[in-house]
């Protein structure tokens, strides 16, 4: 096969799957990883006319899996050229209340998924020459009160995008984006999706002047896969419309 290979991880719904759409309509085949059968069944109907396009029930956080599914899309397409670690989970909640099984849960997801997917996925990338774009979060570096163990992991990505750039070069590009609000509503499945109940003041509190949409990252995503991005690894980039960077007075 002459096309380039694509795994998404998490790419049933929302952000991971407007990438996946973007992919397939920059020509590459798309292989999508993700735990929901339902959304992930949804996907395939909705995209199969688009391209060649793979959905995979498996869980990021399981070795077994990873191995699985990688060794699964080698054998269909030849190899892989360009990794997208997308799958996450939040469980939010008071300090106290967070049990350890949920802080583990989130970590093996956030992670350890991407960890596990990088390290089975490597060989194969670097035969190609290709790139990892990790997905992480401006709440990596600005936090809202319960969130410390999605927080944490997203910040784990962030240092395991530059490390892992040190270890796979110079044949395999790795860099991070960092979402900030990214209205996802309407690229749910269709028993979760909703219409965006967003306000004048949501929007004009980003000095783009409006929320994000998936879009915006799919965009960013297939421009650091592309050869115009060759000489980019190691890099975060935040895609928050300047919220980072903003100065706010109480």
């Amino acid at each position: 096969m002459n096309k380039r290979v694509v795994v998404i991880t998490g790419g049933a719904q929302g952000i991971g799957k407007a990438m996946a759409r973007r992919f397939l309509e920059d020509g590459f085949a798309v292989v999508i990883i993700d735990t929901d059968s339902e959304a992930g069944a949804e996907t395939l109907e909705d995209y199969q006319s688009l391209g060649t396009f793979r959905f995979i029930q498996g869980d990021v956080a399981r070795e077994e899996e990873v191995i699985r599914f990688t060794a699964g899309t080698v054998s269909e397409f030849g190899g892989i050229d360009v990794l997208v670690n997308n799958a996450a989970i939040s469980r939010n909640g008071s300090l106290a209340d967070l049990a350890l099984a949920e802080w583990n849960r989130v970590l093996g997801v956030n992670l350890t998924g991407p960890f596990l997917c990088a390290k089975h996925m490597a060989p194969y990338l670097r035969q190609r020459r290709g790139a990892i774009i990790n997905i992480a979060s401006t709440r990596a570096f600005m936090s809202e009160p319960d969130t410390e163990a999605y927080s944490a992991s997203k910040g784990g990505i962030v240092a395991l995008t530059h490390a892992l750039a040190a270890s796979l070069a110079p044949e395999v590009r790795v860099n991070c984006i960092s979402p900030g609000w990214i209205e996802t509503g309407s690229w749910r499945k269709k028993s979760a999706r909703k219409n965006p109940a967003l306000t004048e003041a949501d929007h004009r509190q980003h000095w783009a002047g409006r929320v994000g949409e998936p879009h915006d990252i799919a965009g960013l995503a297939a421009y650091l896969a592309s050869d115009q991005g060759g000489f980019i690894t190691g890099s975060n980039f935040f895609v928050d419309g300047g919220m980072t960077r903003k100065m706010i007075y109480t």
